[in-house]
């Protein structure tokens, strides 16, 4: 047995919450508010094998990956960024309208085509296969997704419609969604978020048009992998992909930011993409990754059925964008049905700078909690998940401050029944009047 102490604002480990009620105060009334306390049936979100959980009209029946919480559920078609003058839906806006005005078809109609609303619920072939990640990817566990069954789960991210929506022929398009993933509890994390994919294939002739001696430049070649490029791509097509893929990012976050911004690119990793890279710019003195991005994978784009292009593909976080740029401190306030939190945000144009003032000047409450865990089938999101069901939106953070192994596990396990401690919710005096 392992007993950790936790600090938070609204937990059962020992674990400590702050400044859980510095988020909005009212929810309608069909919502649960913030702070009240959950149904009993909001303990029975993880449906033993054999039960069927019903989800945007849909049933699916549950196995021993299900692992879906009442609070993550509720969630499920909320869609905040299809809620007009929303902060998120006003990111959005503004990347499409910079898409629609600088890429035109040869017709005058949009080169990117936008998918804002397909369901969340897809296949693990579809999240991971699709994108080759492989099989024991460290992405595809159960502590971090929340899946409905072995087979289907809530996607953890937008890319998981990049090989259906090239199979059925587009070369130029953006996905918006939420997206779910089991996470941490503080300012900056949620187990739902909302991200931005953006795709385009190029043919031989679009990319070297206007290229000098283009037109005997080749797309593909048998050659070795590199840190540069993958081994079935030109080194000329692979600069040209990578600069126009970096041109486009730098011309979105100019025209969401403003002129004048320190930009650097860095190197990373992605299991569809190849070379891969992280946008980040200097923001207030700090350096804040804003996207991803990368040369697709060329064994992706040929089992959609595109083997005559080469593409790239990037992905941005909604409310890490809007959190930059309208100031807003807690990734919680995203979530508030306040008045005094959406109104700041109806605004008749959607490039209007708004800085979010915020609502509550009460101070956190902090509280430690202490008790045993099992001995296996732990994961610390699994707390952050009894958490989020019990406390809600007033739990701000969590954090790990102890912890402590028996050593001898006779008398661990006797000390079981006594050494449980409830959990103390960590919020504001506003919050507490609500419990």
């Amino acid at each position: 047995m392992v007993c950790s102490a936790l600090r938070r604002v609204a937990h059962m480990h020992v674990y400590l919450v702050r400044k859980a009620s510095s988020v909005s105060k009212g929810h309608h009334h069909h919502h649960q508010a913030l702070g009240s306390r959950p149904a009993a049936s909001e303990f029975a979100a993880r449906g033993a094998p054999g039960s069927v959980v019903e989800l945007l009209g849909k049933s699916y029946p549950q196995d021993d990956y299900s692992n879906l919480s009442q609070k993550v559920l509720s969630r499920v078609g909320r869609n905040l960024h299809n809620q007009q003058h929303h902060p998120l839906w006003l990111i959005k806006e503004r990347v499409k309208e910079h898409f629609y005005k600088q890429y035109v078809g040869r017709f005058g109609t949009p080169m990117f085509s936008v998918y804002d609303d397909l369901s969340p619920v897809v296949t693990t072939w579809q999240n991971f296969d699709s994108l080759l990640i492989p099989p024991d990817h460290p992405s595809r566990k159960k502590g971090d997704n929340y899946y409905l069954n072995g087979n289907h789960m809530l996607r953890a991210h937008t890319s998981a419609h990049q090989w259906d929506l090239l199979h059925a022929g587009l070369d130029a398009f953006l996905v918006v969604g939420d997206v779910y993933r089991r996470d941490q509890i503080d300012s900056q994390h949620y187990p739902v978020f909302h991200q931005l994919e953006g795709v385009r294939l190029f043919s031989k002739h679009e990319l070297f048009a206007g290229i000098k001696d283009g037109e005997s430049l080749q797309l593909f070649e048998q050659s070795s992998r590199s840190a540069y490029k993958q081994e079935t791509h030109t080194m000329e097509a692979t600069k040209l992909i990578e600069f126009d893929l970096k041109q486009t990012l730098i011309r979105l976050v100019t025209h969401i930011f403003g002129d004048g911004l320190d930009i650097r690119w860095v190197d990373c990793y992605f299991p569809f993409t190849h070379p891969s890279y992280e946008m980040e710019i200097n923001f207030h003195g700090e350096w804040l990754e804003v996207l991803g991005c990368g040369v697709m994978e060329q064994q992706l784009v040929n089992s959609a059925g595109a083997q005559d292009r080469i593409g790239w593909a990037f992905g941005l976080g909604l409310e890490r964008l809007a959190m930059i740029l309208y100031d807003i401190p807690d990734i919680r306030l995203f979530w508030s049905e306040d008045e005094r939190f959406l109104k700041q945000f109806r605004v008749s144009d959607i490039n209007q700078k708004v800085k979010f003032q915020p609502l509550s000047k009460y101070p956190a409450v902090i509280n430690d909690i202490s008790f045993w865990l099992p001995s296996e089938n732990y994961t610390e999101n699994d707390f952050y998940d009894l958490v989020r069901t019990v406390g809600g939106d007033l739990v701000e953070k969590v954090d790990l401050i102890d912890k402590f192994e028996h050593p001898n596990p006779v008398n661990a396990t006797a000390r079981k029944q006594t050494s449980l401690h409830l959990p103390q919710l960590r919020g504001s005096r506003e919050g507490q009047r609500r419990l």
